[in-house]
């Protein structure tokens, strides 16, 4: 067994309010190996890009780390401060955002960026830096690397900033990226592209991947394994064709019944009943119960913890052997 590079365990999330404080992630716990993409999926609200905030030191105010650890090659991280954090964030941790145009700053060439970045955490000079910022550019798939890296953002397509922002989270070689959406606001040939790259790079490379989406077809192509998120919680985690073809999860069956098969002819597609529940009003019990079409009477008052189901492990009651299993 590949010793996990990222491990977290138990995190909570709160954001203290006037009318109290809301719990945004409660309990979270999971491992990523070396050259491993964990995808972590669910409904917006679940809880997925708070995670990978959290795991990168940019939590937004007054969002904080309340509970819990976040361990990167054994050490601590959760507790480092702010400047400590910093030295760390490209250099061992990179970022890949839903967005290359908030990555990326208007005013500077692309090259200027990735070169500053290669020089904060890499011993290199500025001919060295540049060296290797025509080689990352070349390495994610950008033609004419030699002459691009002297043009602005906005010279670029959509698909070809967001591989800038990969080479750009590349750029001091780091052991662990987060990817938040990098996929969202490209159109499906350069998804494809992108998520071909993101593989290649992380056989080429051994980095491990916390791949955040909400679209399983993303998480189907390009993951290994593959954590359900729900209200702040996971409640399931596998490898990714067990999840996708066996869910033992109601939520996760749901979200795989709202896939269109390209096999069965519907005039309506399935979907799951109700909305996720606000951070203020989150149901006792299984947060899923209200819009579960399983629900028991156990789930209305008893919270269910990860728990074996075949290949995976889910937090639903109906998995429970006998009545002492406990919350």
């Amino acid at each position: 067994m590949t010793q996990a590079l990222l491990e977290v365990r138990h995190l909570r999330v709160e954001f203290p309010t006037r009318r109290g404080t809301l719990l945004a992630l409660d309990d979270v716990s999971f491992d990523i190996a070396p050259g491993e993409i964990l995808g972590v999926v669910g409904e917006s609200g679940a809880g997925k890009s708070l995670t990978g905030a959290a795991i990168i030191g940019l939590l937004e105010p007054p969002g904080r780390i309340a509970g819990g650890e976040i361990r990167l090659a054994g050490q601590r991280i959760d507790q480092l401060s702010g400047e400590a954090m910093r030295k760390i964030r490209g250099r061992r941790i990179g970022a890949i955002f839903q967005d290359p145009l908030t990555s990326l700053n208007p005013l500077y060439t692309v090259g200027q960026q990735i070169t500053e970045t290669i020089q904060v955490h890499l011993n290199l000079d500025a001919a060295q830096a540049r060296q290797r910022a025509i080689a990352l550019l070349q390495e994610t798939g950008i033609p004419a690397a030699e002459q691009r890296i002297d043009q602005y953002p906005h010279q670029f397509s959509g698909g070809m900033r967001q591989r800038v922002v990969i080479a750009l989270a590349l750029a001091a070689n780091p052991e662990l990226i987060v990817a938040d959406e990098p996929t969202t606001a490209l159109d499906v040939s350069i998804q494809a592209q992108i998520i071909a790259l993101l593989k290649k790079l992380t056989k080429e490379h051994g980095a491990a991947v916390m791949l955040v989406t909400h679209d399983m077809g993303v998480i189907a192509e390009a993951c290994d394994r593959v954590a359900v998120m729900y209200a702040g919680r996971i409640v399931e985690i596998g490898p990714v064709a067990e999840v996708i073809h066996h869910p033992a999860h109601p939520y996760t069956a749901g979200l795989m019944g709202s896939i269109p098969s390209m096999e069965v002819e519907r005039e309506r597609l399935m979907q799951i009943d109700g909305a996720m529940p606000r951070l203020t009003a989150i149901p006792t019990g299984c947060a899923f119960n209200p819009r579960c079409p399983q629900v028991m009477d156990r789930c209305r008052v008893e919270r269910p913890d990860l728990m074996p189901a075949g290949a995976t492990r889910a937090a639903c009651w109906r998995l429970a052997t006998s009545p002492e299993v406990t919350a």
